[in-house]
């Protein structure tokens, strides 16, 4: 969530850092139940085509494939050639990299982005404390998760008394620093890497994955 700028609400906005705000138009093309999947699981599990999405989510390609148009119409995802898949049977798409913000109930949105706003942002807490759970379960669980990844794995809370003033310092300043060293891993692909989700907690996430080494 971010401060109101008094640019125009139909435009996106980058911040100083780097970060995309999307319009408000992208928001309320966003705010649909498979568009909010969708736009997960290619910020989670890379690249995907329409029809591995649909295998994924349990909806027919015709139907991902709309939506992800629609996505790609509001800039936020692309087509990308994926090295190794042939080209010309199937469109590859990808969550267009970079730290993305939605307007949040901070600014002074119209009713029916307010509305968006409030629905995606409440899905992407949903997406979150799911992907812990999940973590959670998969540590526990014995077989689907090693014991050196849940160890590199972490979940920190602080509980403190603040003023909104302190508060807003420690959110800038995490976020500074936090953001920087983050960055430094967008759009890599080492060997022996796997999904990881940092909210902070930082975990790895287990959807569609063989148990880690």
């Amino acid at each position: 969530m971010s401060e109101d700028t008094g640019h125009d609400a139909t435009h996106e906005i980058t911040h100083p850092d780097g970060v995309r705000e999307i319009s408000t138009s992208a928001l309320k093309g966003l705010a649909h139940p498979l568009r909010m999947a969708i736009y997960d699981a290619l910020s989670t599990q890379g690249p995907q085509t329409a029809t591995s999405l649909a295998k994924r989510l349990g909806e027919s390609s015709g139907a991902t494939s709309y939506h992800l148009r629609q996505l790609a119409r509001h800039q936020l995802i692309r087509e990308v050639e994926v090295e190794g898949e042939r080209s010309g049977r199937e469109k590859w798409w990808e969550r267009i990299p970079g730290a993305m913000k939605v307007p949040g109930p901070e600014r002074d949105l119209d009713p029916s982005a307010r509305t968006a706003s409030s629905y995606v942002n409440r899905e992407f807490v949903r997406n979150q404390h799911r992907n812990f759970e999940d973590f959670i379960d998969a540590a526990y669980d014995g077989q689907r998760m090693s014991k050196s990844w849940i160890a590199a794995s972490v979940s920190e809370t602080s509980s403190l008394r603040l003023t909104k003033e302190q508060l807003a310092e420690i959110a800038a300043e995490f976020e500074r620093t936090t953001m920087a060293f983050i960055n430094k891993y967008r759009g890599r692909n080492d060997p022996g890497s796997r999904p990881v989700q940092i909210q902070f907690n930082a975990f790895p996430l287990t959807d569609g994955e063989e148990t880690p080494s």
